[in-house]
């Protein structure tokens, strides 16, 4: 019983173990803010524009 406890504990590659990794929501929530940011400075023009 003690083999697989350990087995199940020990999923990621050794030298992955000390790395903390963010929470899921935070890469969601910086992915939506990156496409925001890549898709307004590359139609910049293009949403001006519209206001004008």
């Amino acid at each position: 019983m003690s083999e697989d406890k350990n087995e199940e504990e020990e999923l990621r590659p050794t030298k992955m173990r000390g790395v903390a990794f963010p929470k899921a929501k935070y890469g969601v929530i910086l992915a939506i803010i990156l496409i925001v940011v890549v898709n307004f400075i590359l139609y910049k023009e293009t949403i001006f524009s519209f206001f004008k």
